[in-house]
């Protein structure tokens, strides 16, 4: 196991979210109601051709999210 940000994943990595960063606090709040939650298990499936955003896939649901978005989020490498 592996503790990084979520920005310096490998596609096909699964994750395990640890921490997200307290500022920006809007976006802290926007990736909460998408579910990234500490806890919660994400899989890094694959970037845009020019490696950003990078799709993620998070329970059930399939969302894109930009590399400086990712860089807040505390992960462990499974």
């Amino acid at each position: 196991m592996e503790q990084t940000t979520l920005s310096n994943a490998h596609r096909g990595d699964r994750c395990v979210v640890l921490d997200i960063a307290s500022e920006p606090a809007e976006l802290k709040s926007r990736l909460y109601s998408l579910g990234i939650i500490p806890g919660s298990v994400l899989e890094l499936l694959r970037f845009a051709p020019l490696g950003d955003p990078m799709q993620i896939k998070i329970g059930g649901c399939f969302i894109s999210i930009r590399k400086s978005e990712a860089q807040i989020i505390s992960v462990d490498i499974q």
